[in-house]
């Protein structure tokens, strides 16, 4: 397999290798093909060998695999030289040596690009010797990975012990939502546009002897949409508010989303949980919110929002996600107020309640019922599996 251009198709990349993977044994799916495609896009690798673990992360689930995925990478991959997915375009990747010499400096992890990269080697297909200890301390790194998302994927947040939280915290924040794009005032030249750049016209028809033989169109830009969470933080809701928190922290870093907590009172925390360390994030977020774990005011705090920061811009177009499971102490008729106002101003309003994961689940409470009617998502988002649903539900 030989690259011939710059542009890579990863889809068809991920797509591939892992249809080969599932033909010679290893149980790839669909939805592994996308998460490899998918960290490519993040990651961005310059190098095969970085290429090599980031599809064993994502695509081997047991080390029994690792035999198989290590033939069919190196038959897929062994000798290619793809253009690099990053930087420079001319530049190439290097070809996956599986062979490494085990004599000499290179065996004892310098690296191999001839630079004096300061990023650590990471052992050969077939390397042993005195690497054997890292090579199994990344493999049980990587197994373990995968154990944390198999064993609590389909977990309850509400079922979850603090520390199984802690331990999925790093797959939370990986839930990176990709709102939807919409047009821009700023306008871009392109050849399909549907309007007349009239100064770049007449200045390019200088070249025609003033006959404007070529015209030049521009059209509006596309810039993503604004994201705004709202979470309640009450009483009610305590056993889900953390593992909400961590989504509201890696949004607000990833696309700069807007974050707001609420029980009796409504608290802005974008500012706290732009901090990179989660906990940090998380115990300025609720030092910041006096309220937490009290009350439910749900409509006082839609209004106090719709008043303060929606009208202003702040929800104009934007997609608004609410997670509350719908408890009010106040007056339902507020809530069907502000939720008719804020539904004029957002461009979607996704409703997150865990409750509704029970199959015996019906929108009672007065709250829930008074919003329902503005709401164009309604979706449970209790466990991980069911948080990549709202993460989902932003997107579209």
């Amino acid at each position: 397999m030989s690259a011939t251009s710059s542009t890579v198709d990863l889809a068809a990349v991920a797509a591939t290798f892992g249809r080969r993977l599932h033909d010679a044994g290893v149980p790839v799916t669909p939805e592994r093909s996308g998460w490899f495609a998918r960290t490519l896009v993040l990651a961005a690798p310059t190098r095969t060998q970085e290429l090599y673990w980031i599809a064993r992360a994502t695509l081997v689930t047991n080390r029994d695999q690792l035999t198989v995925f290590d033939g069919v990478f190196t038959e897929v991959f062994r000798g290619v030289v793809d253009f690099a997915l990053r930087g420079d375009p001319n530049s190439r990747m290097a070809p996956l040596n599986t062979t490494p010499p085990r004599g000499g400096p290179q065996s004892k992890g310098t690296p191999q690009d001839g630079g004096s990269s300061s990023m650590p080697r990471s052992p050969g297909l077939g390397e042993s010797g005195d690497d054997d200890s890292d090579e199994r301390s990344d493999e049980e790194a990587v197994l373990a990975a995968r154990g944390i998302e198999e064993r609590l994927g389909g977990r309850d947040f509400g079922g979850c012990t603090p520390e199984e939280l802690a331990e999925l915290q790093a797959l939370i924040a990986a839930l990176v939502p990709s709102p939807p794009r919409r047009p821009s005032r700023r306008l871009v030249r392109h050849r399909r546009g549907d309007r007349l750049d009239l100064r770049a016209t007449l200045r390019r028809a200088q070249r025609t002897g003033g006959d404007p033989v070529c015209q030049v169109h521009r059209r509006p830009s596309e810039r993503p949409r604004r994201v705004v969470l709202i979470a309640d933080v009450s009483g009610s809701m305590q056993a889900y508010s953390r593992a909400y928190l961590y989504l509201l922290h890696g949004a607000v870093r990833a696309v700069r989303a807007e974050a707001f907590l609420f029980a009796t009172r409504l608290t802005r925390v974008s500012r706290q949980l732009r901090v990179s360390s989660p906990e940090l994030a998380l115990g300025k977020a609720v030092r910041a919110a006096e309220d937490y774990a009290g009350g439910t005011r749900i409509g006082d705090a839609l209004r106090a929002f719709n008043d303060g920061w929606g009208r202003r811009g702040l929800a104009r177009g934007a997609v608004v996600v609410i997670v509350s499971d719908g408890w009010d102490a106040g007056d339902p008729d507020v809530v069907a107020e502000q939720m008719a106002r804020l539904s004029r101003l957002a461009h979607r309003i996704v409703w997150v309640n865990p409750r509704k994961q029970s199959p015996t689940y019906q929108p009672a409470v007065g709250g829930m019922r008074a919003a329902l009617p503005h709401v164009d998502r309604f979706v449970s988002g209790h466990s991980l599996d069911a948080m990549r649903e709202v993460v989902a539900a932003i997107g579209c």
